[in-house]
């Protein structure tokens, strides 16, 4: 029997949510929606749903860096998207694969506090994502309050965009999100001075694997060889019809549908 073609492997590092609308099981729908495939690491238990997160409890190291090592002698890798870390512990086997794989992108999803607004992240483990990870990251995809939390203490939007980028970071969609506007108004910056607005119809409800959704999508678009501002641009309008179709499973936050099959444009 022949081989299948050869598909492109997006490597995910995030947190188990078992009411399945952030956390692992939305990277696996994105980037399976998007023509590539999920390699998941399970960095953390947690006991959450669509109002709450009771529990968040960090996968030990060790396992973490079993997972990882097992998969390298393997799969090819072609991204690598970062979400729920859970410990500092996990932090370090991350940033030791990074600095492995130099040529892969990273499009990393600070997960501070979830959807729901528990904190997932401690003092510690924001400082060494600053210090360690931020410098080796492709694509950070923050909402306006992670961002002003990774960049503290900046009287404007660009100066804590201007902050974040000479950390090393090379490309930055800040997703307006949390703002008060009647239109969400995302904006990207680049290393090169590159800037962009884009402007999305603010949907009804919230939503629970929102930020999870989109920088999976970029993920997996880049890891099918899209550049990272094409992947952005596209992974975008994936989301807000991801967030279009989404349902009302739970009694709180609506799950996004990941697997709609409106055409992406």
């Amino acid at each position: 029997m022949p081989r299948k073609k050869v598909t492109n492997v997006v490597l995910v590092f995030a947190g188990h949510d078992p009411c399945g609308g952030a956390g692992l099981c939305a990277d696996i729908q994105a980037i399976s929606r998007l023509g590539a495939h999920p390699a998941p690491i399970v960095t953390a238990i947690t006991a959450q749903n669509t109002q709450t997160v009771r529990l968040c409890e960090p996968v030990d190291s060790q396992l973490v860096y079993e997972q990882v090592n097992t998969l390298l002698v393997d799969l090819p890798i072609d991204a690598i998207k970062i979400g729920l870390i859970g410990s500092i512990e996990n932090a370090c086997v991350i940033r030791d694969l990074i600095k492995m794989r130099p040529e892969v992108p990273v499009i990393l999803d600070p997960v501070i506090n979830a959807g729901t607004g528990q904190n997932l992240t401690d003092p510690e483990l924001m400082r060494f994502i600053q210090q360690e990870l931020l410098p080796r990251t492709t694509v950070l995809t923050p909402n306006s309050v992670e961002a002003d939390l990774l960049a503290p203490y900046q009287k404007t939007r660009i100066a804590c965009a201007e902050k974040l980028l000479n950390s090393g970071i090379k490309h930055l969609l800040i997703t307006g999100g949390h703002d008060d506007s009647a239109q969400i108004i995302n904006h990207y910056y680049s290393s090169l001075g590159e800037y962009m607005r884009f402007r999305w119809s603010r949907l009804p409800g919230e939503f629970h694997g929102s930020g999870c959704t989109l920088a999976s999508s970029i993920a997996a678009l880049m890891a099918t060889g899209y550049t990272a501002l094409q992947a952005i641009s596209e992974a975008q309008s994936y989301t807000w019809l991801s967030l279009k179709n989404a349902n009302a499973i739970g009694r709180g936050q609506l799950i996004p549908d990941r697997l709609h099959d409106e055409e992406i444009h």
